[in-house]
């Protein structure tokens, strides 16, 4: 999987665009910056844009293509990420915690879902947010974009199950056309939830 996203992110341009996802850039805007977490943030587009508003963010994806062009959008928008690769379930980030935490088309198998989920929550301060935006399992009949396995797709009663121990603000399944870099383009079945701790 890893080479995959390093073939990807070393293509010319950005695989998702440079701006931020929509719903991200909305809630974001909404908090008062302080510690951000982006596991699965690929180029950076979302960090770049939450470090330009002050936020101390934390990157991490697994392809190291997806770093440098992360870093190299930083570099552009004049701000500074700290960016790691590696894996969100070994990270080395047991004794840190967060304001805020984003995952943003960051897609796991099922089985391996719940238990990335459930750390990410341990990694919240009290009061801290969870912003997710993903592929729904009705995605699966469209040709836009995701996961081509349902295993990998989301359900609404799943991510309120993993997450059983925040406060759901926002869950909800809709369509929308999607915008973001070549990849990203068309109508689309995803699932937003807001969460607090």
């Amino acid at each position: 999987m890893e080479n995959s996203w390093d073939k990807r992110y070393s293509e010319s341009g950005y695989a998702y665009g440079k701006e931020p996802n929509l719903y991200f850039k909305q809630e974001i805007d909404k908090l008062k910056p302080g510690r951000l977490l982006l596991p699965g943030e690929g180029e950076g587009r979302n960090a770049v844009y939450a470090a330009a508003l002050g936020w101390e963010v934390y990157a991490l994806d697994a392809s190291t293509e997806g770093k440098k062009k992360a870093e190299k959008l930083a570099s552009e928008r004049n701000v500074r990420i700290n960016y790691r690769v590696g894996d969100i379930t070994d990270a080395g980030l047991n004794n840190e915690k967060f304001d805020a935490i984003s995952l943003i088309y960051v897609h796991f198998p099922s089985q391996q879902r719940t238990i990335v989920h459930r750390k990410l929550a341990e990694l919240l301060k009290k009061g801290g947010v969870i912003i997710i935006e993903a592929f729904s399992k009705s995605q699966i009949k469209n040709n836009s974009s995701g996961p081509k396995d349902l295993n990998m797709l989301y359900a609404v009663d799943e991510l309120r199950k993993d997450f059983e121990g925040l406060k759901i603000l926002e869950l909800s399944e809709l369509k929308i056309n999607l915008s973001e870099g070549i990849y990203h383009t068309g109508t689309s079945d995803i699932i937003r939830m807001k969460a607090v701790l």
